[in-house]
């Protein structure tokens, strides 16, 4: 698009005429070094961890992907731009005398968030800017999704038969997910886990070598809304790996011949897309179809799944394990001891109900007391205050007001009373 701020898109061109000549002199640099607009500028293909050298950059892919018009003519009078007449290519002539047409230009900033271009100019005593902080923060393409969507037609690609797990899986990949680790009120021991997980797989090769491959396989407990499942989802950042969230009754078939075949498929795609995380949700599936039903398939069906769960590892195969029910009381042994860690999501005791409110409404403007509603929201799970906090602003914002008062939070603990009141009742 032309006719905007014509000295900014320049810069922004220029920009990425400079990671592009970095790139190509320092073949030590991976997708991580690029921005994700870079990534999609210079071709890194979907699930790749490398560049394609030589990399180019023509008008036409600067049109299309960073939306500026006619970027030739933006920099037709630039002395250190060439353009190649074969596929309207835009490339430095002079890296060094261009570097500091962005420095006067107060493209500073587009370097303190430019891995590439950070790594280039750490050596300029003019620019205070460290390269590794850059890379660090910037979004890793592994965590991409579209870094996943190349690993999984990859996969398809070499074992046809696993397409049909795709519809009984929910793909997430890092950075879809918004709930981060550090949004979540954790205790001591969930946050134990985590270190443990790390830990692991900082040092796969020396499990393997003393073959203990009995770890990562994880159950959470506890009522539902006490977030079994954001902590699932929340670790995938931490642990740079996606994740397979998959629901025993999807799984089972109206054709009770495939359910086992369904199982079999939903663990070897884990397999091939690893490192991942396999989240199955309402595990207690499992113990209400081995005691209950009499049906021989269904039978066989769970039996499959626990041969799955006892055939697959962290340490081996890259897989995190974590399943999730709301009725531990319902699975019996044989579903407990393929699990190496239970960990319980009660609900949340007052100083973490604090928290969560503390978290929930730090952007808003609250005129109530933040521990009073703490005291009156006993009982209400990490999910119900979150209600809690939407109902109040809906009863603001119909006053027109964006400041939430007591008499807005008291419309939303009356909103959580009545659904769990609902919930609880036996209709005849």
């Amino acid at each position: 698009m032309s006719g905007g701020d014509d000295n900014g898109e320049t810069l922004r061109i220029m920009e990425a005429l400079l990671t592009a000549e970095v790139v190509n002199s320092n073949p030590d640099l991976d997708p991580d070094d690029l921005t994700p607009l870079h990534r999609e500028l210079f071709g890194v293909g979907t699930g790749s961890s490398e560049i394609k050298r030589p990399v180019n950059v023509s008008v036409g892919t600067i049109a299309r992907v960073l939306h500026i018009d006619q970027a030739y003519e933006k920099l037709r009078k630039n002395p250190f731009v060439g353009y190649e007449e074969f596929g309207q290519r835009l490339r430095i002539t002079a890296i060094d005398p261009a570097a500091k047409w962005l420095l006067a230009k107060n493209g500073e900033p587009l370097i303190q968030k430019n891995p590439a271009l950070a790594r280039f100019y750490e050596n300029f005593d003019s620019v205070k800017v460290s390269y590794a902080r850059v890379r660090d923060a910037n979004p890793r393409h592994e965590d991409t999704r579209a870094f996943l969507d190349g690993r999984v037609a990859k996969a398809i690609s070499e074992q046809e038969s696993l397409r049909n797990a795709l519809d009984l899986l929910i793909l997430w990949a890092p950075d879809e997910i918004e709930v981060k680790f550090e949004d979540l009120v954790t205790n001591e021991r969930q946050a134990a886990i985590l270190t443990k997980v790390e830990t692991a797989l900082k040092n796969r090769a020396l499990f393997q070598k003393h073959r203990i491959y009995e770890t990562g396989k994880l159950l959470f407990v506890g009522p539902p809304g006490t977030g079994k499942t954001s902590f699932a989802l929340a670790i995938s950042h931490k642990l740079h790996m996606p994740v397979l969230e998959v629901r025993l009754s999807m799984v089972t078939s109206q054709y009770l011949g495939e359910t086992s075949k369904n199982i079999d498929r939903v663990f070897e795609f884990a397999k091939k897309l690893a490192p991942c995380i396999l989240f199955i949700d309402e595990f207690d599936y499992v113990a209400k179809s081995r005691v209950t039903d009499d049906h021989g398939a269904m039978k066989r069906a769970v039996n499959m799944l626990l041969k799955n769960i006892d055939r697959i590892s962290l340490i081996r195969d890259g897989v995190l394990l974590i399943g999730a029910t709301n009725h531990p009381q319902l699975l019996d042994e044989a579903a407990w001891r393929r699990f190496d860690e239970v960990v319980e999501f009660v609900l949340p005791d007052l100083r973490m109900r604090r928290a969560i409110l503390q978290s929930v409404l730090q952007t808003f403007t609250l005129d109530t007391d933040l521990d009073k509603i703490a005291e009156e929201t006993e009982g209400f799970s990490g999910s119900d205050i979150r209600i809690l906090v939407k109902e109040a602003l809906i009863s603001a914002l119909v006053q027109n007001r964006d400041n939430i008062t007591a008499c807005d939070i008291d419309a939303g603990i009356d909103l959580v009373l009545q659904r769990n009141s609902l919930k609880s009742s036996r209709w005849v």
